[in-house]
């Protein structure tokens, strides 16, 4: 094998972690957009705009260049349970910042890599050791961030925070063993649409509110999410859970609180307390030793 091609992996793998990073700047500000957007419209509807704004420009590109050519019926159906774990994913999440602090919400919302890596040890019948370590600091340094929880907090919204984590983690999960042919535009260009027409329905059932046209503030919120957090976030989410491991990925976004702490500072004025980066430095280095496990468990399928 020459050089260049043992090289390839590697370069395609540093691409891929590069991007995961940059979308988790974009996803880490959902919760900020997410609470502009509740000032004046209900967690469904605000759900349901989010994905339907985001999916208008992916089902475009997704026809032009044929990614919805149907080519296996049993992944057509997995999409479509992914769609619909997509959608239970971001109604209970942003449901939950009605009756969770951003921070505690987004802390559990981010617990999504205890029941992937649940998942994998009960598939397997295997645990992996550094995988569980890089976890557990994870979490730790994520409470150190956090902190102690408000007295605001409500069983409702750790619940829903809860199974939303839940509910990404079987996302995420399905994507990862989609097949092979359909690349990351074809299976986003479908489970964004699913989703978004889950939640446009469940909005018109349950007649959940929809910002007025001139709340400013909430609409630009949603748009926020839907090209930021949403178009750009996920899609790269999407794209690279397709070739790392869905622990990995998971993992990954457990710095989204740290983010948040950060972009709470700049816009709302809130000091950062040593704490805060005392535990983004614990995350970071959580996420270096989950890297560490990925590349060496790659190495070995290749071996």
């Amino acid at each position: 094998m020459s050089s260049t091609a043992a090289r390839t992996p590697t370069l395609v793998n540093a691409r891929t972690i590069s991007l995961l990073a940059a979308a988790q700047l974009a996803i880490g500000a959902a919760a900020i957009f997410a609470r502009f957007a509740l000032a004046d419209g209900g967690p469904i509807a605000v759900s349901a705009f989010r994905l339907l704004i985001a999916s208008l420009p992916l089902a475009v590109a997704a026809a032009l260049r044929g990614a919805f050519r149907l080519r296996d019926a049993p992944t057509e159906r997995r999409l479509g349970l992914a769609g619909l774990m997509l959608a239970l994913h971001f109604a209970l999440w942003i449901a939950s910042l009605k009756y969770a602090s951003v921070a505690v919400s987004t802390l559990l919302v981010c617990t999504t890599p205890i029941w992937t890596e649940a998942y994998a040890v009960a598939r397997a019948r295997h645990v992996r050791g550094d995988v569980l370590a890089s976890i557990a600091l994870a979490f730790a340094g994520v409470a150190i961030v956090i902190g102690a929880p408000a007295k605001a907090e409500t069983p409702l919204g750790i619940a829903l925070a809860i199974g939303g984590s839940i509910a990404i983690a079987v996302y995420l999960i399905l994507v990862r063993g989609t097949d092979s042919r359909y690349s990351t535009l074809a299976v986003v260009g479908r489970t964004y649409p699913y989703a978004a027409i889950i939640l446009l329905v469940a909005t018109c059932v349950l007649h959940d509110r929809i910002p007025p046209l001139g709340a400013t503030s909430a609409w630009a919120g949603i748009l926020a999410m839907a090209l930021l957090s949403q178009l750009f976030g996920h899609t790269a989410l999407n794209a690279a859970v397709r070739t790392l491991s869905a622990t990995f990925v998971a993992t990954v976004t457990l710095i989204e609180p740290a983010i948040a702490a950060g972009l709470a500072a700049v816009i709302f004025h809130e000091r950062l307390a040593p704490a805060t980066l005392a535990g983004s430095l614990v995350i970071l280095i959580a996420i270096g030793i989950a890297l560490r496990a990925e590349v060496r468990t790659q190495e070995k399928s290749r071996a």
